[in-house]
């Protein structure tokens, strides 16, 4: 045998070893971290890119010491060395503030640990399984904290971990705005706020304007930088509120778990909360933050009431009036601009001084255009809900408007959107009535989603989608009072096919709401209940023979209480 034989028959028996000995080594480190080697596999995407890990390793020069295990060992030891160097090196700080970003700003933002155990509104005696989340927030002044709300919803227990700390502090939840998508958390252990600089904020951003992302997305434990420039701002659709508010639409990808985390423009100010991002095969790479403008006016709001209000709506619906004979119909000139009302929300202040017909002309003696949008930030347009959103919950406005062809100035107070069909619920528990095995509840958009899926609004009935969409609350305290489902028993054979068909009349009486039903039920002296529903669908059922069985049917179903309702009628 040759001496170059030799030699290559060892480089063989020494390279399975070699190889079999990094396998080990990555198994052993996926059993003890899982999120590390996802974190390993994506950074890996970029080739030339040498990612760091949890406590500094570097994956390139790992598996360059692989390599260097079949030439030179000594080599491989000393490149060991500089790793360990590197990973107790007491600098890193100062590396990330010469890199761009000063430590204090990156130690401000945090990761939260949520446990959500949202209700079964289905089954609503119920909660469903907990389920575990994680998250971004950051501090601002006065020790607050800011994440989003949907990032806290329904939440049992919220712990929030600094970076570089492996030590996680119990975080308490103080108000939550639904509409804004943001909620306000704080933290009363004294530790946790050491070293911890509050944010600055800053103005709004303008197009092109360059913004960073800091959170903790999915891939990895440590802190992550996205940087993009801004793309887009105008009204959006927040897709966890119920109104269009002032968005900023940016070129960064915002991934689950960056959800609550700040966004800063070059002065390391923030300008925004990233919260939600454009799920499309059309286009890549679009996410929205909230800008600091909507994050003040939610902090403003609690400052001033001590609890968040909310949002208000201008109580009318509107059509544009780009049409010239439409106008001139309604005695408008070609210069004059304007929207066209065509709803009004019964239970809004504005319903005693507008009527169906009036053209609005100016908000607070800002002119509206026949788009319905005004004038922003020089060279740019907005809808004219922007100016109302700038506003609190019962200041008033003035609105200058043309009906039969006579110019006036009206003023009345702004409320909160009177949505028929609540998009949240507000209560911790959802309410509902039992009788005779007949499961009342008040329609809202969870128990839809409850009930048919993620693709509620396709799979849902469409008078039931008709009432969330369109409708508008007649009184205060009114509710679409349904039935839900029949617990079939033998009081209640030939109604168990019945399901999430509306209430109308409970013995002749037009029902409010289902504390308004409970009154009906206990007080009447009829012998029978008579439930009246949609689509001329009767239930008769004998009032004595109710109180007899329901118990029973309650037992047998495991339902704790026969209700639960508020106090309001």
């Amino acid at each position: 045998m040759t001496e170059s034989e030799l030699s290559f028959i060892l480089v063989i028996l020494i390279f399975p070893t070699c190889c079999s000995d990094v396998r080990r080594k990555s198994r052993e480190r996926k059993s003890g971290n899982t999120d590390l080697d996802e974190e390993l596999l994506y950074h890996s995407s970029s080739p030339d890119q040498t990612s760091r890990i949890s406590g500094g390793v570097n994956r390139r020069s790992k598996m360059d010491r692989s390599h260097s295990k079949l030439g030179n060992s000594n080599l491989c030891l000393q490149d060991e060395v500089e790793v360990e160097d590197y990973m107790h090196d007491d600098n890193v700080k100062d590396v990330e503030m010469s890199a761009g970003f000063p430590a204090d700003v990156l130690d401000s933002v945090f990761k939260l640990y949520v446990t959500h155990c949202e209700p079964n509104y289905s089954l609503p005696w119920q909660k469903r399984r907990q389920t575990y989340s994680t998250s971004t927030a950051f501090a601002v002044g006065n020790r607050r904290i800011l994440t989003n709300a949907h990032c806290v919803e329904h939440s049992t227990v919220v712990k929030i971990k600094k970076r570089g700390s492996e030590k996680k502090y119990m975080a308490q939840v103080v108000s939550i705005g639904n509409d804004c998508d943001i909620a306000l958390l704080s933290v009363e252990d004294e530790s946790f706020w050491e070293g911890v600089e509050c944010l600055s904020s800053g103005r709004l951003p303008y197009l092109q304007e360059a913004v960073t992302v800091v959170g903790y997305p999915i891939g990895g434990e440590n802190i992550s930088v996205t940087a993009g420039v801004v793309s887009r701002v105008e009204l959006q659709q927040y897709s966890h509120g119920a109104i269009d508010l002032l968005g900023v639409q940016i070129d960064a990808a915002i991934n689950p778990g960056n959800s609550g985390g700040p966004a800063f423009n070059s002065r390391f100010e923030c300008v925004g909360i990233a919260f939600q991002s454009l799920l499309t095969t059309e286009a890549e790479n679009i996410g929205y933050i909230i800008p600091w403008l909507v994050v003040q006016h939610f902090l403003d709001d609690f400052d001033r009431n001590g609890y968040y209000t909310g949002f208000c709506y201008c109580g009318f619906e509107f059509q544009r009036m780009e049409n010239e004979y439409l106008r001139k119909s309604f005695h408008l000139s070609d210069e004059s601009g304007g929207v066209l009302i065509k709803r009004i929300a019964p239970t809004s202040p504005c319903s005693k001084v507008l009527q169906k017909g009036d053209v609005i002309t100016h908000f607070d003696g800002v002119p509206i255009a026949n788009d319905g949008t005004v004038s922003y930030r020089g060279g740019e347009r907005i809808n004219f809900h922007y100016l109302i959103t700038l506003k609190f919950v019962g200041e008033s406005c003035t609105v200058r408007i043309v009906r039969n062809g006579n110019i006036m100035e009206v003023s009345y107070p702004l409320f909160e959107l009177p949505l028929l069909v609540p998009i949240h619920e507000k209560r911790p528990v959802p309410e509902y009535l039992t009788v005779a095995g007949l499961v009342f509840v008040a329609l809202s958009e969870p128990y839809l989603r409850s009930e048919y899926g993620e693709k509620w609004d396709f799979e849902a009935p469409v008078k039931l989608l008709d009432k969330l969409l369109y409708g508008y609350k007649r009184t205060a305290n009114e509710q679409v009072v349904i039935l839900s489902q029949v617990l079939n028993a033998r009081i209640n054979v030939g109604y168990e096919c019945l399901t999430n068909t509306e209430l109308l009349h409970f013995n002749g009486t037009r029902v409010e709401n289902l504390c308004h039903l409970a009154n009906l039920i206990d007080e009447t002296s009829e012998e029978f209940l008579r439930f009246d529903l949609e689509f001329d669908e009767v239930i008769v059922i004998e009032k004595q023979a109710a109180l007899e069985q329901s118990s029973q049917i309650l037992v047998q179903h495991g339902i704790p209480t026969p209700r639960s309702l508020s106090h309001s009628i």
